[in-house]
């Protein structure tokens, strides 16, 4: 059963989410729960290896079907392994990225069918949903110029600006139909007023308890 909280956060590439991740997570420590940071793909050792076939350039292309099935083989090793028993031990579960990225990546950027990433979240996490996800939005232009000055593109980075307009409206859309799990920030404001419209939707949440 579980006992902690789970959160998720997501968001295009460029929107922030390092920095903010680690503010959450202070954030939840001050009110005075434990909480365990990961990430997606990635978490324990196996998927931090399946990330790399994920993100790393190779001269066999990776192909639609292997990316979306790789993601979810990453994410059933985090969820056995990290996300799970943590919750199941009453600590906080903050994550960069989960299934609401791979709707948006996949789903929107690949055009696989909703119904098809649907049936493997139901099989790789029974019916686990994030307590509270929290957007980071910010316009396509402005996110992948920023992720640009910070290092060199990924594979996912590498794709054409269509590839994320159609990510970015996936989230939107998700958001929209689901406004009592998701808490939607712009995150065009300077970092102090992000944070401070974050901090809103985790007091609602820490009152919860």
């Amino acid at each position: 059963m579980k006992v902690g909280k789970f959160l998720t956060l997501e968001g295009v590439e460029g929107v922030g989410k390092t920095t903010n991740l680690e503010f959450i997570a202070n954030y939840i420590k001050l009110a005075g729960q434990e909480v365990v940071t990961t990430r997606e793909p990635g978490g324990t050792k196996i998927a931090e290896k399946i990330r790399g076939l994920l993100l790393d350039h190779d001269d066999e292309s990776l192909c639609d079907e292997s990316e979306l099935l790789l993601m979810f083989a990453a994410r059933a090793q985090h969820l056995k392994n990290v996300i799970m028993p943590a919750l199941e031990s009453g600590k906080w579960v903050v994550c960069d990225r989960f299934t609401d990225a791979t709707y948006a990546y996949q789903g929107g950027g690949r055009h696989f069918k909703v119904a098809d990433i649907s049936w493997l979240e139901q099989f790789v996490q029974k019916g686990l949903l994030p307590d509270l996800t929290i957007l980071l939005d910010l316009s396509v232009d402005i996110g992948l110029q920023r992720a640009a000055n910070r290092s060199d593109p990924d594979r996912f980075e590498s794709e054409k600006k269509v590839f994320f307009e159609n990510v970015r409206q996936v989230y939107l859309d998700r958001a929209k139909a689901e406004p009592k799990r998701f808490g939607v920030v712009d995150a065009s404001d300077p970092l102090q007023q992000v944070q401070k419209n974050i901090a809103v939707y985790l007091d609602k949440i820490l009152l919860d308890e």
